[in-house]
């Protein structure tokens, strides 16, 4: 049944809402309060539910990492304190009723450590103080497997759980610097010592005397000793030039000040979190140049520790010692800059130069934040300070290649943590791109920032560079659920017409992410019952639509309330252009995963067609201009006038997007690289739209070919910072 007060909006009412956004009654808010996506509704009570929230964070590095759920906590102290049987069947039962009671005191907002709320969530459960399974309890949080601050799935929790891996990161490469340095300078010392023994000051009746030690030293002419020994010990065995090596390279290691000495490995240094990149940037600059000398200490010192050190041919060498002279193997011994930047601070002129902090290989770990995907629907909207759209962030520094690369919600960093450790070890810069939930979202934190893993609106993708040679090894697209499709698929129960329970099939888009936000209720539009007809197809159905048949459909999603009563809600054509873009760019990404690989699919019809194929007959290719006219703007130059459409070819970073938006129009020469293949195949329009997509615009609409065209003066408007 309906709610009382759903209106009965009328086919036509509902065709001009898909097409314009605008509901039948303006002003009225069309969208009732309080539903949530279908396939979310029986999350609701998400508090009573087990799921991967709190993480314990542990400070202590350990074969667990940086962090556990705290249902992994209790089900490993479950399995060992509760023994077999009904009477360890009623404790495992208590320690759930704990990780209940634990889980809503950190929503509500407590803090602190494990051990520390322990004690607090007793107090809550009704256990006599005089009952054995109480005092089994106290002792259990007292003497617990794994401690550590409880975290929930909030807006802090990324740059929170992030710098706690760069912390166990930079801990275990200062382990790594002290063993190397350690070993070199104990080296270098027995090199001298050595000297020194066979020189003849190591041969003075003093130093003889020294060596043999006080109870034997009656026993000895030292003197006649020191005669006969150093008739021909020179006065010092090491060339000169060689010793103040050593004796440079020693000092410079014994006094470095990048790391704690090794009584102290676990401290990290003071002054390498930075809320900016222009902070990062500057911080490396100013200890560059002491870095520059420990790294030529360490390597003069790795030479002469294994006399491999030729003065004719290293001299010259470490004479012209710079940052050229260095990669990315070399300052791994360094420790890395941790960038956190502020959600709200991603436009900011500081982080300008992400982009080429990151190409130019610093070693520096940087987490962004994208907290609003919707923003980001309305075209021209969304740019960060670095030059690109939050969403494709990530997308785009995979093109710089030489880093490492991780996307997730935050929802998803417990199941990330492997690659968040692998990413904070790596060798050079390593960007982290996080959705930590939005804040306008009726959804709880980690709901929201599930929804946008799972419907495409943000994937989880990682991309490293050190792991091999080719994108098969390199990039990755584990952790999204059914990556081989659209939208992942599942099924709900509802209840028919009859009244009878049946499980029908449901996927989950974009558009059901987007219903989650009550700031975009106006893209929704509910439909009585009464009013629902064959016309009307679920969004991820529509999608799959030709263009003609598209145009006389209707999308929706299914919604449902707190009465858990299904409702459908027709989306808004703005809504569903959104979602057709962020197909398009899953779609992408799957193919870099091997997924639907447009090229292999593309050479097994050709194999199929050339099989079947009973007579081939070679036909010649027509010879002349015609035959290069498809690569003729390979090097496009610049218009002559700023009034023609032109794109800078050789800055194209081929992904697309353009020939998505009219492949008629738009074409790429023989480097994959866009061109402007028939400028009467398309509309202003295109031009604008595509200039905006472009993530490094590069595509300048000009001005505009037809007068008559609609919506002229909105166009030229969008156009301007494309100009």
């Amino acid at each position: 049944m309906d709610a009382p007060a759903q209106p009965s909006y009328t086919a036509r009412e509902q065709m001009l809402f898909h097409l314009s956004g605008k509901g039948p009654e303006p002003g009225r808010r069309m969208l009732p309060a309080g539903l949530w996506p279908a396939l979310l509704a029986p999350y609701r009570p998400l508090a009573r539910l087990r799921h991967d929230f709190p993480l314990v964070l542990l400070e202590e590095p350990g074969p667990d990492g940086f962090a556990l759920p705290l249902s992994t906590v209790m089900s490993r102290l479950a399995g060992a304190i509760a023994p077999r049987g009904l009477e360890g069947e009623r404790l495992r039962q208590h320690l759930l009723r704990i990780e209940s009671v634990l889980r809503a005191m950190v929503d509500e907002g407590a803090t602190g450590t494990l051990s520390a709320l322990w004690p607090l969530s007793l107090e809550k459960l009704d256990i006599a103080a005089d009952d054995t399974t109480r005092r089994v309890l106290v002792q259990a949080g007292e003497s617990l497997l794994h401690d550590g601050e409880l975290a929930a799935c909030d807006a802090a929790l990324p740059a929170r759980l992030l710098q706690l891996a760069w912390r166990h990161a930079q801990r275990e490469k200062a382990r790594v610097f002290h063993r190397k340095v350690d070993a070199l300078m104990r080296k270098l010392s027995d090199i001298l010592r050595a000297a020194w023994a066979h020189s003849q000051a190591g041969r003075a009746p003093a130093a003889l005397r020294s060596g043999v030690g006080g109870a034997h030293a009656g026993l000895f002419d030292f003197d006649v000793m020191s005669r006969l020994v150093s008739r021909r010990a020179p006065a010092d065995e090491l060339p000169a030039g060689r010793r103040q090596r050593i004796e440079w390279a020693l000092s410079v290691l014994s006094g470095q000040t990048f790391w704690p000495g090794a009584a102290a490995a676990d401290r990290v240094p003071e002054g390498l979190v930075h809320a900016d990149c222009a902070g990062a940037a500057a911080a490396f600059r100013e200890r560059l140049p002491r870095a520059l000398e420990l790294l030529k200490a360490i390597a003069i010192a790795e030479l002469e520790s294994e006399g491999r050190y030729v003065e004719a041919e290293h001299d010259a060498l470490f004479a012209r010692f710079d940052l050229g002279s260095l990669g990315a193997e070399d300052f791994f011994l360094l420790p890395d800059d941790l960038v956190l930047i502020p959600p709200a601070e991603n436009a900011a002129p500081a982080n300008a130069g992400l982009l080429e902090m990151l190409s130019s290989g610093m070693p520096v770990k940087v987490l962004v934040q994208v907290d609003d995907l919707l923003d980001e629907a309305a075209l021209g909207t969304g740019r960060f300070a670095f030059g690109v759209r939050g969403a494709r962030l990530a997308t785009t520094a995979m093109g710089l290649g030489g880093m490492f690369v991780l996307q997730c919600a935050s929802a998803a960093l417990p199941a990330q943590a492997s690659r968040v450790a692998r990413g904070m070890g790596c060798h050079g810069p390593a960007l982290f791109a996080v959705y930590p939930g939005a804040a306008g979202s009726e959804l709880p934190c980690y709901l929201d920032a599930a929804a946008a893993t799972e419907s495409r609106a943000f994937p989880t993708f990682c991309y490293d560079a050190a792991a091999g040679d080719n994108w098969a090894t390199r990039f990755s697209l584990d952790g999204n659920r059914q990556p081989e499709q659209d939208w992942p698929h599942d099924e709900i129960e509802a209840a028919d017409d009859a009244l009878q329970r049946v499980r029908m099939p449901l996927e989950f888009t974009y558009a059901d992410f987007v219903l989650g936000d009550p700031r975009h209720a106006s893209h929704f539009l509910p439909v009585a019952r009464s009013r629902w007809h064959d016309g009307q197809l679920p969004a991820a159905d529509w999608l799959r639509l030709g263009e003609a048949e598209a145009a006389v459909r209707l999308p929706y999603v299914l919604a449902a309330g707190e009465d858990g009563q299904l409702q459908r809600l027709l989306v808004d054509a703005h809504l569903m252009k959104a979602a057709r873009a962020r197909l398009l760019l899953w779609r992408r990404l799957q193919e870099h995963a091997g997924i639907h690989d447009s090229h292999a699919e593309r050479l097994l019809a050709e194999e199929r067609t050339r099989a079947a194929a009973s007579v081939a007959v070679p036909v010649a290719a027509p010879a002349g201009p015609a035959a290069d006219a498809a690569t003729a703007a390979d090097e496009a130059p610049a218009p002559a006038s700023s009034e023609e459409a032109w794109i800078e070819t050789a800055r194209c970073p081929s992904c697309n997007e353009c020939q998505l938006i009219n492949p008629r129009l738009f074409g790429y020469n023989d480097n994959k690289q866009a061109f402007i293949k028939d400028i009467g195949a398309g509309t202003y329009r295109d031009l604008v739209e595509a200039a905006e997509s472009c993530q490094v615009a590069i595509i300048h609409p000009g001005k505009p070919r037809n007068p008559d065209e609609p919506g002229l003066a909105e166009l030229i408007e969008r156009a301007k910072p494309f100009m």
